[in-house]
């Protein structure tokens, strides 16, 4: 397995010649994923295979690492584990895009190069939920003197407030 993977490749020429790309990458290199971590430290292993199915060039392959994210419910970093296989269909319209068979994704080229990096930021992006959080029951309230406090501020807040007349309704 290379250190590096290639900045650019050509996918296209490629899959005209069955080649295949394995290596690893730092996620420090991926930056639109690293605003979104709480740790960019680590790297991606990706094993990228290219070939064509008739006319349809193909990208297939895995794309595997640990990411640290932030869970929703505590804030507390949290480890994801992404293991997830690529198949890209390699089209230049929406048209082409549109005729994919269902288990191929789109992978839109207007140039004969691309970033390596943009493909696998791009399948890790899409392997992150829109609000990460723990499996178990991550988010409970600390009882302490600071939240006992909070709550006589609350109280005052409530009868400023023009609405605590409806709640004393209920």
């Amino acid at each position: 397995m290379l250190d590096r993977l290639p900045e650019y490749i050509e996918p296209l020429s490629f899959a005209d010649k069955r080649g295949e790309v394995k290596g690893k990458i730092a996620l420090s290199k991926l930056t639109r994923l690293s605003e979104i971590l709480a740790d960019n430290s680590g790297e991606v292993t990706a094993e990228l295979f290219f070939y064509r199915d008739g006319k349809l060039a193909v990208v297939e392959g895995r794309v595997n690492t640990n990411l640290h994210i932030i869970c929703q419910n505590c804030l507390q970093p949290m480890e994801w584990v992404v293991d997830r296989s690529v198949k890209l269909g390699i089209v230049s319209s929406l048209e082409q895009a549109d005729r994919l068979p269902e288990d191929i994704d789109p992978l839109m080229m207007s140039d004969s190069k691309i970033l390596l990096n943009d493909i696998i930021e791009d399948e890790l992006l899409l392997a992150i939920p829109d609000f990460p959080k723990h499996e178990w029951q991550c988010y409970s309230q600390p009882v302490n003197s600071d939240i006992q406090s909070d709550s006589s501020e609350n109280k005052q807040l409530d009868s400023n407030n023009p609405f605590s007349i409806l709640a004393k309704l209920k």
